[in-house]
């Protein structure tokens, strides 16, 4: 972490307070680890300026947001030991470590039903330190990996090492597995590459897992995001990991610094109140949450969104909180205060309504049931709360009893709005979709790739059905309303494809605030991002749903 950019956010300090073994770097308060959070690093930073703005032509419905936080410990990092070869697009092969961004390299894509060998290029390049785990392929060949990272199977992507129950469970390599690829032994560099592209991916018997075998030692790892999302790995097709921006922009590791390394805004209210006052400006919507969510687990030992949430309402500013997080209760009295004064609009994302299938595919996240229990604590409180009932999954919740007994809650809960989205599976989250659904759901496999054959989202004929299959249970619960008794002129945009920031998305009744509430400060109208249920093109920013 030597040389991060902190001049944005720098200290008066020529050589800052760091923990022991840790280099110092200029411009950081202090680097604290603490017991409730094992295996986090909080880097305390005095942030220079607090608002963010979204670009003009974006069609996001707030202008400013704000992010209390940088860094997620949720995410995963997938690496490759140093001399792993990779296959570059003129035939040779270069060992991982040596890869530079730009470089030309192979990688696959689907094309209709079938995986085909196509060019690509090396968009980001990092390293790290992770426990060493060695496999062997029938044919001779030995890769060594973390535990974390995902190969290419007959079956989908599987990572090294996992478990089958418990808080390790998923998809993983056991004897016998058939990876997909040619294998060191029959690497194709020796004939280039012109006559491999757009050949089909195949397997071959000398390509099964003959062993995994944990080394003891933790050794430098090496990881790359691709064009495609992934690249041949000693003759075998390897997942990469995609970059995140916000810390490659601090000069920080973009693999195992981004899930540990947590950069906290200490001295954000003080900034962000001084922002607030000045004369320039206008009151404009600003959004929390847009990026990481600002009730993650940090919150509840910093405890920064109080501080924002009365800096926002002293100043006459509309704002919105998206969370899938529970600590929102914790404000709620300062929400009801600052709903007095400003326009506000809250939104939860409630996932998958079936314990089992939450159990599995959302393993950590707060329960459903759980959310919508803020859901009803906010409705109770008085406070606008939309909800994006999200993702559905075709055949598996998206049959009308389980339709209807989510919708059910969501309008027992008091939720203002709701937005049912259907799955979207983009590189990365699509292979490990596809390996859990290969191994619990295998009937549904054929479905799904007809369904996503082509494309991250469902085709407009399923959002079609979908939103007739929706319609008449939102008019059951009353869904199909707004929160003052009115009727909607229709139903549509409720159904959409993606996540907001995606094209076509809407946002729930109450996600958003709206303008002409009692109470504005005198200082002028209120310049609020109309409430509305429009496009919503990608600003650059990921709203913390699922």
């Amino acid at each position: 972490m030597v040389g991060m950019r902190w001049d944005a956010q720098r200290l008066d300090l020529e050589e800052a307070p760091t923990l022991p073994g840790m280099p110092s770097i200029r411009g950081l308060l202090r680097s604290v680890q603490v017991p409730e959070f094992p295996g986090l690093t909080f880097h305390e930073v005095r942030a220079k300026s607090a608002l963010n703005h979204v670009p003009g032509e974006s069609a996001m419905p707030f202008p400013w947001t704000i992010n209390p936080y940088r860094g997620c410990s949720h995410s995963c990092v997938y690496c490759l030991a140093g001399d792993t070869r990779v296959l570059m697009a003129d035939g040779s092969q270069r060992p991982i470590a040596e890869l530079r961004i730009g470089d030309r390299i192979i990688g696959t894509r689907t094309r209709g039903t079938c995986r085909r060998y196509v060019e690509t290029e090396v968009l980001a390049h990092w390293s790290t330190t992770k426990a060493a785990v060695r496999v062997t392929l029938r044919d001779g060949t030995e890769i060594v990996a973390s535990g974390d990272h995902r190969f290419l199977t007959e079956h989908g992507w599987k990572h090294v090492t996992g478990a089958v129950g418990g808080p390790a469970r998923r998809p993983h390599l056991t004897v016998d597995d058939g990876l997909l690829g040619f294998g060191s032994v029959r690497d194709p560099a020796t004939r280039g590459t012109s006559a491999l592209d757009g050949t089909a991916v195949r397997s071959s018997a000398g390509l099964r897992v003959t062993g995994v075998e944990a080394l003891g030692v933790e050794l430098p790892m090496f990881d790359i995001t691709t064009g495609t999302g992934d690249f041949l790995a000693d003759g075998v097709i390897s997942h990469n990991c995609f970059a995140r921006r916000t810390h490659e922009w601090l000069e920080m590791d973009a693999g195992r610094d981004f899930d540990t390394q947590v950069v906290v805004k200490t001295n954000l209210v003080d900034v962000l109140s001084r922002e607030l006052a000045r004369p320039s400006w206008r009151r404009e919507h600003v959004a929390l949450g847009t990026n990481t969510d600002p009730y993650q687990r940090a919150e509840g030992r910093y405890q920064l969104m109080p501080g924002v949430i009365r800096a926002l309402a002293g100043s006459g500013t509309p704002f919105s909180v998206l969370t899938k997080g529970t600590l929102l209760r914790r404000d709620i009295p300062l929400l009801v205060e600052a709903a007095r004064t400003v326009p506000l609009g809250l939104g939860v994302s409630v996932a998958i309504w079936d314990d089992a299938l939450h159990a599995g595919l959302e393993p950590g996240v707060p329960t459903p049931r759980a959310r919508l229990d803020l859901v009803r604590a906010l409705a109770e409180a008085g406070l606008p709360c939309g909800v994006f009932l999200a993702p559905v999954l075709p055949g598996l919740t998206d049959g009308v009893g389980e339709l209807d007994a989510a919708l059910g809650a969501v309008a027992a809960a008091g939720a203002t709005g709701v937005t049912v989205i259907p799955l979207h599976l983009r590189p990365g989250a699509r292979e490990w979709f596809m390996a859990w659904l290969s191994r619990e759901h295998p009937e549904l496999v054929p479905r799904y790739q007809q369904l996503y054959a082509r494309r991250a989202y469902v085709p407009a004929e399923y959002r079609s059905w979908l939103a007739r299959r929706v319609a008449p249970l939102l008019a059951k619960h009353g869904l199909d309303r707004q929160s003052g008794g009115t009727a909607r002129k229709a139903v549509d945009p409720v159904i959409t494809s993606g996540v907001p920031g995606d094209p076509d998305v809407g946002f729930p009744e109450g996600s958003l605030p709206t303008g002409g509430l009692p109470g504005v400060p005198p200082r002028g109208e209120v310049d609020a991002a109309p409430a509305r249920a429009g496009t919503a093109e990608n600003a650059g920013e990921q709203l913390s749903l699922g």
